[in-house]
């Protein structure tokens, strides 16, 4: 029956369910037999003969199957206690014994592929291109072989070699196989299926939100191999390896694999994660249900709206948002696009004191005086729930804040750059007590400041005992980043905590760790239209470039020639805002005032990349000898992101 796909998984699990509660011999008997299908499809699965998809569905629906009856059965641990993959040996236990079969060839793939990683990687740096072999010229390949795991304690590899073993002759005839490609890009998906299910295995076993012990031992064994994998095709984490989105700890072993992939995939993957599950898109034909329609008020919208979302049904508002004013009969996408433009516009209200206007007066940071309005903490998460919701829906809202909030939503840690964006000249100093060396000069700084607290100034330490510890040159890097915190995140951590409340009922800390600060601003706000006429026309020129040298020429051509998204990451690269401010680039706002797009000239050596200075809105361009050179040093600059900030 599981194995039958005309039958529904849902009413397949309900009869399952409602056998395995007739008696504890039942239920164990139903799940013994359960295990042992998985295993049989399991190994089917691990068989370059066998179709893949249909394969791995079928081993994923048992699985998913088997996980859902041992959880409701009659005596179904909470506790963690009773845990086959603990140690013991309880009948509830065994039921798993017939998978341990699959789980071994799983091991002894993954330690076989690993060894032959290992001998090959003394001839390369690059742990996968030792993966890409040459395609195979030979046509009249014989059919595919199963995939058989090896032997116990078998210590052949899957190079060619001068014996007949298994291995060897499956990666010749592989060669010749599937576009010719490597044993790995064969079994890559297939394993991952496996490692899929084994997750599923471990996990129904510990009480909910705990990762296995066991599947964290196995991750770590196959490490290597395992970001082999994700290195070749990072979806997989979204089609099989489902642990690393959900546990924090296993997922930064690979993230440094997931930023490095194109944004566009990301977001589609973002999206495609995020409504797994759901409900088909179809639901928008159906009739809307007249108590799921949030009614709100046009002269108390803030207000209102705060009140019908915090009563509204959290899985109801991810599937599908319907918005009416009170009075008006008009109902659609372009009211809900409206709701949240105006709200947008509400959320910094001043009237509400919930946000307050960075430095450059286009950006907004969480107002650590926002007690004063005795719902703030609420409002926040009201707040966090719109732009959740917005971005849920791929709604913009019309709003943009500053580089250090987007940081907090991410919870990426902050540095004294982001001070900036409230007080430069702060940052300033922040940066020469950074560049210079503070021994003589008497400042007598202690890891204590002075700061407003409720509208009074008292002295804050920075840590126990601040007061009395002096900042010297061996601690003055710490001193900076707890000032840092203590003016980013320490003054406003109530309002930050209220609104990530708000943001994580709609979108999982685990997805949105996806991306990076600019990519988060672009998600929730849109991309912001350039008028590169006008840029040209407030560019200034110093170090020796005039507007009339060729290196000039060839980058406003590159900036003709490049798109809307890498315009964006260059005006991000020299100014750290993505935004042109009202009135045009004649308006840019620096680290003391109006400060006009400077490029200044640099000297040129090869591969030299183009850097900035943020504070003073300039790129200091190297004197590129081609427009070719220049297009491309600039292109590798902007793509790798923050990295090449600097500060004046």
């Amino acid at each position: 029956m599981t194995q039958n796909e005309d039958l529904r998984e849902n009413m397949l699990r309900q009869v399952l369910e409602h056998l395995s509660q007739q008696s504890e011999s039942q239920y164990l008997k139903i799940l013994t037999s359960l295990a042992e299908v998985a295993t049989t499809n399991g190994h089917k699965l691990l068989s370059l003969s066998s179709n893949y998809d249909a394969q791995m569905k079928s081993l994923l629906r048992i699985v998913r199957i088997f996980c859902h009856v041992f959880r409701i059965g009659p005596s179904s641990p909470s506790n963690g206690i009773d845990m086959g993959y603990n140690g013991n040996k309880t009948p509830r236990s065994q039921v798993f014994k017939p998978l341990e079969l699959l789980w071994h060839s799983l091991d002894e793939w993954l330690v076989l592929i690993a060894t032959e990683l290992m001998k090959n990687k003394k001839n390369s740096t690059d742990i996968t291109s030792i993966l890409l072999k040459q395609k195979g010229q030979d046509k009249d390949a014989a059919s595919i072989p199963p995939f058989e795991p090896p032997r116990s304690g078998s210590c052949e590899n899957l190079s060619t070699g001068t014996g007949e073993s298994k291995p060897d002759a499956l990666a010749r005839k592989q060669e010749a196989s599937a576009d010719c490609q490597d044993v790995i890009s064969m079994t890559a998906n297939r394993l991952s299926a496996v490692i899929q299910a084994f997750y599923m295995c471990c996990s129904c076993q510990m009480p909910q939100g705990m990762t296995s012990p066991r599947f964290i031992e196995f991750v770590c064994k196959h490490d290597e191999v395992l970001k082999c994998f994700v290195n070749r095709n990072p979806k997989i984490i979204f089609d099989h390896f489902h642990f690393l989105l959900e546990c924090p700890e296993l997922m930064s072993r690979f993230m440094h694999i997931i930023k490095a992939q194109p944004f566009k995939d990301r977001c589609e993957w973002f999206y495609e994660h995020l409504h797994s599950g759901q409900p088909d898109s179809d639901m928008v034909h159906r009739p809307v249900n007249e108590n799921d329609i949030l009614l709100v008020h046009r002269d108390s919208i803030f207000r209102s709206s705060c009140e019908v979302v915090s009563k509204a049904n959290c899985a109801k508002l991810k599937q599908g948002i319907a918005v009416r004013f009170h009075g008006e009969e008009g109902m659609g996408q372009g009211v809900v696009r409206e709701w949240f433009d105006i709200l947008s516009n509400e959320i910094v209200n001043p009237d509400y004191a919930l946000f307050t206007q960075s430095a450059d007066g286009t950006t907004f940071q969480p107002n650590s005086n926002s007690y004063v309005n005795p719902d703030h903490l609420n409002y926040f998460r009201f707040a966090g729930q719109i732009l959740g919701l917005a971005l849920n829906h791929r709604q913009l809202v019309n709003i943009y804040f500053t580089r250090s909030f987007y940081k907090h939503i991410l919870g990426i840690p902050v540095n004294y750059q982001d001070v900036a964006s409230i007080d430069p000249e702060y940052a300033k100093n922040l940066q020469w007590i950074l560049d210079n060396d503070i021994s003589d000069l008497g400042l007598e700084l202690t890891f204590s400041v002075e700061t407003d607290v409720f509208g009074a100034m008292e002295e804050v330490p920075l840590k126990p005992g601040g007061g009395s510890i002096l900042v010297t040159q061996n601690n003055k890097a710490e001193y900076v980043q707890l000032v840092t915190e203590l003016r980013m995140t320490r003054a406003i951590q109530p309002q930050i905590n209220a609104f990530l409340q708000g943001f994580h009922m709609f979108i999982p800390p685990s997805l949105i760790q996806l991306f990076d600060e600019y990519e988060l601003e672009l998600l929730l706000s849109g991309m912001p239209e350039i008028d590169v006429s006008d840029w040209i026309k407030n560019t200034e020129y110093t170090s020796g470039y005039e507007r009339e040298d060729p290196v000039i020429q060839w980058f406003w051509e590159v900036v003709e020639d490049i798109t809307q998204e890498e315009r964006v990451l260059l005006l991000q690269f020299v100014t750290g805002s993505s935004r042109v401010p009202h009135g045009g680039f004649a308006n840019i706002m620096g680290g003391s005032g109006l400060q006009n797009f400077t490029i200044a000239a640099v000297p040129y050596t090869p591969n030299l990349l183009p850097t900035s200075s943020t504070c003073i809105n300039m790129l200091k361009l190297p004197e590129y000898p081609s427009k070719e050179i220049l297009k491309d040093r600039l292109l590798v600059a902007l793509h790798c992101g923050s990295y090449g900030y600097t500060m004046a």
